[in-house]
């Protein structure tokens, strides 16, 4: 199935929250088997899965216990020989999850690691005894909180960039990489036809790990493993051992990047990785930590996705993406409840047309909104809860604290499909393992499908255009009015052909003067079924012509 990665559309699947097959409440692979005809039919080319190894499920399965088999839970590896099987008879593509900074604490090697000084796994992580009663770093976690963890076993500590469960793995030892190359060539000789790969940029950290500046309860010391001194190297290692043996992609999930650094491993003809996942757009409602809140603005929005576009351009590729299972549901963030259909395609629409290959969650294609918990109990996120009891030490109030996390938990994205709108959303016969949002019998995929101006029929729409014109894949990018609140424009043009891009982001009527003539123009997609001279609220148009020197 070699197909130019550049031509994918991509949607992700949280395998626990997809579709359950045995009733116990928790979505698995068999469940993935039985929409394997619904995934072709909506237009998507490949599948990013989310982790599906064994796993304590600390962290929901990026706490990986054993790398070459499956959580009991979800299925066995024969249920995903056939799952890749089916996938690969439609035309479909295989992404796996690559979870390499850190290991579950009960993975064998840190297990054994743990107990003895001297077992050949001890340096597989980072062990290091305390400097007078204080901890070996300053270091805190992605969690919150000190990023090492007591070992009563050898009195010492051990690092964790994320849950104390989740230790981090030393890459600096030759024998840790020859590990992770096993374990890629185990998935990639069973059809696996690339990896996204988490928090991929973290992996190097500075010899002698010494304290981070400031005093940021999170994160402080990422100067020290952000792109780390080591990172090229151990990335060229795969590359050239491993991923050049097969036809794959990958795309790597980069914390805080520039394009200017992304381009030290994307760029063409260097190909570390052949794309990243960066998060400067999903600092528009917030000041770039998620927690931090403020004031959702389009610009802001628009200023980091064409920071991107030009950044890249020419150079490297773009990922797409507004939702995945670590971010709130986007018609939420930067769309409207009130016009949720409008606003759900037009963030569609402005996000498919530009360069780069997208990257649809589930349920995003029928618009699906955050989770409607009233009490911290119903949350199941590791995060969420460690957020939370941090900011209560730090003197918030617990009607602050729960604001911030109706709005950002990572749970927001993790509520079951919503397949139809019979009982827990067609989701499982059940108990589901975490609460099924309650308008799940107005949103929901049955709905959506016997809809012709569903969102999910526009999203097929969408993918269409983007199948049958290779100005939306290979086109250059050009933005209009980019100091517009209201309106974004943009335009690209490949060889002969020109599309121009028009969406109101906002509740209001916009006007909007077309920055060229195009009156020759086919307007090819709309998400009103009237076309007037003002941009209607959330309206989104498409239009396709012939380029114009």
């Amino acid at each position: 199935m070699k197909r130019d990665y550049k031509q994918e559309i991509v949607y992700q699947i949280y395998p626990r929250s997809f579709k359950d097959s045995d009733g116990d409440g928790i979505g698995d692979l068999r469940g993935i088997i039985e929409k394997l005809d619904y995934l072709k039919h909506l237009g998507v080319t490949a599948v990013w899965l989310s982790p599906i190894y064994k796993s304590p499920l600390d962290d929901n399965g990026y706490d990986i216990s054993d790398y070459c088999d499956i959580l009991p839970e979800y299925g066995t590896l024969d249920d995903f020989k056939e799952m890749i099987a089916g996938m690969h008879q439609r035309g479909i593509k295989l992404i796996m999850d690559l979870v390499v900074n850190h290991t579950s604490d009960e993975h064998p090697w840190f297990v054994s690691a743990r107990k003895d000084v001297n077992s050949p796994y001890r340096d597989y992580y980072f062990f290091r005894k305390g400097k007078k009663n204080r901890l070996p770093n300053n270091w805190t976690s992605f969690f919150g909180g000190s990023a090492w963890e007591y070992n009563p076993d050898t009195d010492d500590y051990y690092l964790h960039l994320f849950s104390r469960k989740q230790p981090d793995l030393n890459w600096e030892n030759p024998n840790v990489r020859a590990e992770i190359k096993k374990i890629l060539r185990f998935w990639l000789d069973l059809g696996v036809d690339g990896f996204r790969c988490d928090v991929i940029n973290i992996l190097s950290k500075r010899e002698g790990l010494p304290d981070g500046k400031g005093i940021l309860p999170i994160l402080r010391g990422r100067e020290h493993y952000l792109n780390g001194p080591k990172i090229h190297e151990y990335l060229t290692e795969l590359k050239t051992e491993v991923f050049s043996g097969y036809d794959m992609f990958t795309v790597g999930e980069a914390v805080m990047i520039t394009p200017e650094i992304a381009l030290t491993y994307i760029e063409e003809g260097c190909d570390e990785l052949n794309m990243v996942f960066q998060f400067d757009h999903m600092a528009a409602d917030n000041y770039f930590v998620k927690w931090f809140l403020r004031r959702y603005k389009p610009k802001r929005l628009k200023a980091a996705m064409r920071k991107w576009q030009l950044g890249l351009a020419g150079r490297g590729w773009n990922s797409l993406y507004f939702e995945n299972h670590d971010q709130p549901r986007s018609v939420n963030r930067f769309g409207s409840l009130r016009y949720r259909r409008e606003s759900a395609k037009m963030l569609a629409t402005y996000l498919c047309f530009q360069q780069g290959t997208p990257f649809i969650y589930q349920g995003q294609e029928i618009g699906m909104t955050n989770a409607d918990f009233t009490d911290l109990s119903q949350y199941r996120d590791v995060e969420t809860h460690n957020i939370y009891k941090l900011g209560r030490k730090l003197g918030f109030t617990h009607k602050r604290m729960m604001k911030k996390i109706k709005y950002m938990s990572r749970d927001n994205a993790r509520t079951p499909m919503q397949w139809s709108g019979a009982e827990n959303a067609g989701f499982t016969t059940g108990k589901p393992w975490i609460g099924i949002n309650s308008n799940y019998p107005e949103i929901n995929v049955e709905k959506d499908l016997g809809d012709p101006g569903s969102i999910l029929n526009y999203y097929r729409k969408i993918f269409a255009i983007r199948k049958a014109h290779p100005v939306v894949i290979y086109g250059t990018y050009r933005e209009y009015y980019p100091k517009s609140n209201a309106i974004a424009v943009y335009e690209r043009r490949y060889q002969d052909e020109s599309l121009l891009v028009v969406v109101n982001m906002t509740d209001k009527k916009a006007s909007f003067k077309p920055p060229f003539d195009i009156s020759e123009y086919e307007l090819i997609l709309n998400n009103y079924a009237v076309d007037c001279e003002l941009l209607l609220p959330y309206q989104a148009k498409v239009y396709l012509g012939k380029a114009q020197s």
